[in-house]
């Protein structure tokens, strides 16, 4: 597995974060999820899934271990949004995330960024996949920390 941009998100990734940053709609939130590493489909597969429910629609499934849970972004958590014209570049980032003692059971395979315009609650069917990552770790009661030292996703 590698790190991709889903195709509903190609060339829209960064608009969708800049209307987190910028509360439009209020309620919109980046979503962070992770899949378990039991039945994950391929890469080619996921990448034509337009909403998170399609995601987990086949044989991938969200990991379900204790002190788990997506961490749901406002635009306060996120990096302002800004173009690089030195390097001619926008670049996609949000601080670290941190699940603490998550308790081992399911192995995690990738890290899944969602847009969610909704304001209903982190909704899958209304979910836009923007990008997966590699993100591997076999949980044991340590805290997993997700860190994206060059962002989550470019633009150039």
């Amino acid at each position: 597995m590698a790190s991709f941009v889903f195709n509903i998100a190609k060339g829209r990734a960064a608009e969708l974060y800049n209307r987190v940053d910028s509360n439009d709609p209020a309620a919109s939130t980046l979503v962070i999820t992770i899949l378990d590493a039991s039945g994950i489909e391929t890469d080619a597969t996921l990448k034509d899934d337009a909403t998170f429910a399609s995601v987990l629609a086949g044989t991938t499934d969200e990991v379900t271990n204790t002190n788990y849970a997506r961490k749901v972004l406002t635009d306060s958590d996120l990096v302002a949004f800004a173009a690089d014209n030195a390097n001619d570049w926008v670049l996609l980032d949000f601080p670290d995330q941190t699940w603490t003692a998550v308790a081992s059971g399911t192995a995690w395979s990738d890290a899944v960024v969602c847009y969610d315009p909704s304001s209903s609650g982190v909704t899958d069917s209304v979910m836009v996949p923007l990008t997966q990552h590699d993100f591997v770790k076999t949980p044991d009661g340590s805290d997993i920390v997700l860190q994206t030292p060059s962002g989550f996703f470019k633009a150039t």
